[in-house]
């Protein structure tokens, strides 16, 4: 029976290698095609394909199970669970991956794109440019149907230029960046602030008008420090919860 294949990671060892292995399969899972078989390669396949030990292979997995994503059946082999819900919460550790794997698995729709002027609240981001490419998607749970973040994204224009639209239905921007466009990421900061639905979130997202929402900002960053992305996203604050977990060491 053939096996699921998830993508690659480069591992930061700065940060637990069971979360990041976790967060990129979550990810790969959520990003799948629909063609794609269900079942997982065994914990020892997976645990050479990450270059991680079997027990921090099962560690990952089992992060996976408790969120309903895949299950475990003895002797039969592991399994994506196609039916799991995709709104839980988000736990964030540093990792792009877990970034990835925040904006992953939703039905996309390409609201519209091309390009413009810097907008003044962003001229910080782009000193060095007068225009920027720019992206607005509408995503929707994937079982029902109903919507439930709108986002914006402000990239380079060199970047912009090798971005293909079929990628961002299926992909958050981050992957495209990094996976497709082979963009250097070296860190992203993230914002997340409690605000009220203006008149254009209300209707995309159908909810009342100053109904609360959660308003997330990512900046992403290459190796020289200049910003590649500025992701403005609205989430429908009864589908969404942000968790922060700070390491001591």
């Amino acid at each position: 029976m053939t096996s699921f294949a998830p993508d690659s990671i480069v591992l930061n060892r700065k940060l637990p290698l069971w979360y990041q292995v976790s967060q990129s399969l979550r990810a790969s899972i959520l990003g799948r095609s629909p063609q794609d078989p269900l079942r997982l390669p065994t914990e020892e396949q997976l645990a050479g394909h990450y270059g991680v030990s079997v027990l921090t292979m099962r560690q990952a997995l089992k992060e996976l199970e408790d969120e309903g994503l895949i299950s475990r059946h003895r002797r039969r082999g592991t399994f994506i669970e196609p039916d799991a819900l995709r709104g839980a919460p988000v736990r964030l550790l540093g990792s792009v991956d877990a970034i990835v794997a925040q904006q992953s698995g939703m039905v996309t729709e390409l609201l519209d794109h091309g390009g413009g002027p810097v907008p003044a609240e962003l001229a910080e981001y782009f000193p060095d440019l007068g225009e920027v490419a720019t992206y607005h998607r509408l995503r929707g749970d994937e079982k029902t149907g109903e919507p439930t973040n709108h986002a914006r994204n402000w990239i380079r224009p060199e970047l912009g230029a090798r971005v293909d639209l079929h990628d961002l239905v299926r992909w958050p921007m981050t992957k495209v960046l990094r996976d497709v466009v082979g963009a250097d990421i070296s860190r992203i900061t993230d914002t997340v602030e409690a605000r009220l639905a203006d008149p254009e979130t209300a209707r995309l997202l159908q909810v009342p008008l100053l109904s609360p929402i959660l308003h997330y900002t990512g900046v992403t960053y290459d190796g020289e420090g200049r910003v590649l992305d500025v992701a403005v996203i609205h989430y429908r604050g009864d589908r969404f919860s942000f968790t922060v977990t700070l390491e001591a060491n």
